[in-house]
This record gives C-alpha cells, structure tokens and sequence, in this order.
C-alpha cells in the first residue's frame, strides 16, 4: 500500500503543532509528513510499523520519526482508551534554528537518526509524559520550552534503537539527484511485488546501470536487491499475520521466486523462519 501524504499545519502563534488523542481503537493509516514527529501512546498495545519495520508497541511507547517516514499504528477496540499526545515540527524551521542557534547544534545526531525512526526507552516515555501533559495548557512559548525539554531527554537516552533498516528521510528535496531517487523509490514500492531489474530503474532515473548501482547504495544504505527485499518482507509480515493463506502463497504475493529464497531473504532480515513469525504474532492485535 502507498502511503498517502498527511497536511499538518501549526498551530495558532506557533511554529509546529501539538495534539492530543484519546482512542477506543487505532486505526490502521499509512502516511507520511515532511515534519519531524514526536509521538507518545499510552495504555494500550498494538502493532507499529515505520518503513519496513513492523512490531508490537505496550503501553509506554515514545517514537521520533523523521521527515518523510512513512509510519502507522494499529489497535483492536478496546473499553479503555489509548492516549496519544503528538508533537510534529517542520523539518525546515527546525534545522533552520539548529543553524542560527548555534545552542541547538547538538541535536543534529539526534534528528539525523530520525530517519529511521527511533524507539526510546520505557524510561524516557515516562519522563514525557508530564512534558506533555504540560504543554496541554500551556502558552505557545511555554510550549516550546517543553517543547526543547522533550528534545533534550531523547537525546540523553542511550537506549533509543533505530526501527526502520532503510533510511527513507530525504533531505532538501529541490535538489535533482534527490528528485530522481524519488521518482525510483515511488517505481519500485508500485511494482516491489513484480520483477524488477537495475537495467529498467536506471533508465528510469537517466544513468547507465553501473552508475545507478553506486547512486542508489550511497542515497539509501542499500543495494537495490537488499530494498526490494526489505519492502517484500514487511509486505510478507502484514499477510502472514493478516491471513491464513499458505507460507508458499505468501512468497509468492510478495515476488519471490520460490519458497526457499523466501525463507532465507525472510530468517536474514527477521532472524526466524515465517512460520515462527506467524505463531509469535497469532491472536495479537491485527494489522490491515
């Protein structure tokens, strides 16, 4: 599925937005922004996916995602409900401070590794939550000094993990290379369950194949095999938990060639067969 672009737009005399939500369910809806989000769900459990990642969430769960992360929650109805507070900050106006203020410039690794979206600790989720609950009533300066103190504490907190093994933040998105990488990416998450071959994208983004090969590794970390792979097996995760068809029907929704490549590409990148992933996540909350 493709996600569809979401509009934020600040709030009154602010520069970013925050919101609060309180939810019986979590529907599922894959978006992405081009703002950096902050996002704490409590009380509640589910499946959260952010790129090709997919897991569980609990009931303390503090994310920062990075512009352009396609990412989602989903949960079952429930008699009580899950509150969500919500902080998205345009990634322009904050780098643009992180350069003038040169008080800020520390928190460049921090957004850097938003890229892949990062998981912090039960800890760091607890210590926002009274960040968050503050900036409820509070007034739009007041909110941005909470808004700095939430910034700063996700920083400290030497347990926060990437989730995404694909970096799909891209920055300064007038420049041309970036503007080719996107017309591919957008190819390849249309067709990743079809065959696809360097020869084909390479001309879609005007280069030779060899030079397409070194260009897609250095933009996203990967090779183009390594991608597509990771974007069929978040696909494959979705139907194994979704459905009851057979493994080798899967493998074969998802493009792979045969059963056995997929469970080798499958036990790489998730470290147990499909099968064992299937009966970890059965009667757990479901996705789409």
């Amino acid at each position: 599925m493709k996600p569809l672009c979401e509009k934020v737009l600040p709030d009154e005399n602010s520069s970013w937005r925050f919101c609060r939500y309180d939810w019986q369910e979590m529907e599922f809806n894959w978006h992405y922004h081009p703002e950096y989000e902050i996002c704490l769900t409590l009380g509640g459990q589910g499946l959260r996916y952010m790129g090709d990642h997919i897991g569980q969430y609990h009931e303390w769960d503090l994310v920062l995602i990075g512009p352009d992360m396609p990412h989602a929650w989903q949960s079952k109805l429930s008699d009580t409900p899950q509150t969500v507070y919500v902080a998205q900050i345009p990634a322009a106006w904050l780098h643009q401070q992180l350069t003038e203020q040169p008080e800020l410039a520390v928190l460049g690794s921090l957004l850097e590794r938003a890229g892949r979206g990062l998981l912090f600790s039960d800890a760091s989720a607890r210590a926002a939550l009274p960040l968050f609950q503050s900036m409820e009533q509070a007034s739009p300066y007041r909110r941005l000094l909470l808004l700095l103190q939430l910034l700063e504490l996700m920083l400290a907190d030497s347990e926060a993990c990437a989730l995404s093994s694909t970096l799909y933040a891209n920055s300064g998105k007038q420049e041309y290379a970036v503007k080719k990488l996107d017309r591919v990416i957008e190819y390849i998450y249309d067709n990743y369950t079809n065959d696809l071959n360097a020869q084909e994208l390479a001309r879609l983004a005007h280069m030779s194949t060899n030079h397409f090969h070194r260009f897609f590794k250095k933009r996203t970390e990967k090779t183009l095999t390594e991608f597509i792979n990771q974007l069929r097996i978040a696909k494959a995760c979705k139907l194994l938990i979704t459905q009851q068809s057979p493994i080798s029907a899967i493998s074969d929704q998802c493009g792979f060639n045969n059963l056995s490549n997929f469970n080798r590409r499958f036990l790489q990148l998730k470290g147990i067969q499909p099968s064992q992933f299937r009966q970890r996540f059965r009667g757990k909350p479901a996705a789409i």
